[in-house]
C-alpha cells in the first residue's frame, strides 16, 4: 500500500498510544533492537508484556505516526522473533507475531511486533529488569503491578473487578443502563421506588461493577458504548456467530461486541430457531415446537460471556449448522452468570 493509505491504516487500527500500544521510530535496528536499557525494542516489548500485551509499531514518529521507516539491518521476522525470546526472559512465542509493511511509493517499511500477553506468574525481563509504561514513560515494574501478575489465577484473581482507570460514565451506553435499571428493578420489585431514586453510579455500585466512584471491566463489558472497547485492550470482547452450510463451508457471520447486555440478544436472533412438528404420544395431532429452547441457548451463551478468560484474546463463537448450534469460549472467568452483576445484593 501506499505511504497515506499505511499511515491511515495504523491511525484507524492503533489510534493512539497506551500501556498497550507503543510508537516507536527506532530508525536503525542495528543498535536499537537490544541497545540501551529503557530505550530499546527488548524493553518496550518487556512493559507491554506486563501490561497484558498489546503492540508495539516501529518506524513511525511517536507522536504523529507519520512514516519514518525503519532499517531492520539484518534481522528478518523469524530472527527478530528468536532474539527477543533469548534476551526476554519469560517470553511466550505463542501470540509473538511481526507484521512487515512495505510503501509501495516510498520504500519504507513498518513493524508492527504483535505482543501476547505474559504467562501465569511470570513477568518477562529485559536486561535483567521488568519494565512496564506509566504515562509516557517506561519504567521498572511497580510493586503494585509485580503483585498482580503474581497473583493472576489464584482464587482472589478477578480481572473483571479491575478499575478502569479514565473511564466514566460518558463511555457507558444509555440504553444499557436503562435495561439493567429495569433488570435490577425486576429482580428487587420491592425497591422499585428506591432504586428509581439512585443516580447511575449508585446503580452501578450496588450491582458490583464500579468501586468507589469507578467502574470496573465488567462495567465495560456489560454496559460500555462500542468506543469503550479501547479501556479493557488487548482483551478481546466480541461474540461472532457463523452459519455453516451442509458442505461444512462458511455461509455467513456477523461479530457483536459491547455493550454485551444489549448485544448478546442481537446475537442470539441470528440462531434460525425454526418451528418443528412433533407428535406426542397418544394422539394424531402435532405440536409445533422450537428447534432449540430458547432459555437453554440464552444461559449457554451466558455462561460462555461469563466464564471467558479475556486475556487470552480470543473470541466467544457460535457455530450453527443445519441441526446443531456450538458454542465455544476461551478460559475460565470469575464473576459466575452474565447477569449476577445484576442480580446480586
Amino acid at each position: 500500500m501506499r505511504e497515506i493509505e499505511l499511515q491511515q491504516y495504523l491511525l484507524c487500527e492503533y489510534p493512539q498510544e497506551n500501556a498497550h500500544c507503543e510508537w516507536k521510530e527506532f530508525k536503525n535496528l542495528k543498535n536499537s533492537f537490544c541497545g540501551d536499557e529503557k530505550d530499546d525494542v527488548i524493553s518496550y516489548v518487556s512493559a507491554i508484556v506486563n501490561m497484558d500485551g498489546g503492540h508495539l509499531i516501529i518506524g513511525v514518529h511517536d507522536k504523529t505516526l507519520d512514516i519514518i521507516g525503519t532499517d531492520t539491518y539484518n534481522y528478518d521476522r523469524q530472527k527478530a522473533i528468536l532474539r527477543l525470546t533469548e534476551r526476554c526472559v519469560n517470553l511466550s512465542t505463542e501470540g509473538l507475531d511481526i507484521e512487515e509493511f512495505v510503501t509501495e511509493d516510498t520504500n519504507k517499511k513498518v513493524w508492527i511486533i504483535h505482543i501476547p500477553k505474559h504467562r501465569p506468574k511470570l513477568p518477562v525481563y529485559a536486561h535483567n529488569k521488568a519494565w512496564q509504561r506509566i504515562e509516557d514513560s517506561l519504567v521498572e515494574i511497580t510493586a503494585e503491578r509485580l503483585n498482580a501478575i503474581l497473583e493472576e489465577n489464584s482464587p482472589t484473581f478477578d480481572w473483571s473487578a479491575e478499575i478502569v482507570e479514565g473511564a466514566s460514565l460518558n463511555d457507558l451506553d444509555s440504553k444499557a443502563l436503562q435495561k439493567a435499571r429495569a433488570e435490577y428493578k425486576a429482580v428487587h420489585p420491592r425497591l422499585t421506588d428506591e432504586i428509581d431514586s439512585w443516580n447511575d453510579m449508585e446503580l452501578l455500585s450496588r450491582a458490583g461493577v464500579s468501586t468507589k466512584g469507578k467502574l470496573t471491566r465488567a462495567a465495560i463489558l456489560l454496559l460500555g458504548k462500542s468506543t469503550a472497547i479501547h479501556f479493557i485492550q488487548p482483551a478481546v470482547a466480541t461474540i461472532t456467530w457463523v452459519l455453516v452450510d451442509d458442505n461444512d463451508d462458511k455461509a455467513d457471520y456477523e461479530h457483536f461486541t459491547i455493550p454485551f447486555l444489549l448485544t448478546v440478544d442481537e446475537a442470539l436472533s441470528k440462531i434460525r430457531n425454526l418451528n418443528q412438528r412433533i407428535l406426542p404420544g397418544g394422539t394424531l395431532f402435532p405440536d409445533i415446537v422450537k428447534q432449540y429452547d430458547e432459555y437453554s441457548i440464552r444461559e449457554i451463551l451466558h455462561n460462555c460471556i461469563a466464564h471467558q478468560d479475556y486475556t487470552l484474546q480470543e473470541r466467544i463463537t457460535m457455530v450453527e449448522t443445519s441441526d446443531s448450534v456450538t458454542f465455544s469460549n476461551g478460559g475460565f472467568f470469575l464473576p459466575g452468570t452474565l447477569r449476577n452483576a445484576i442480580e446480586q445484593n
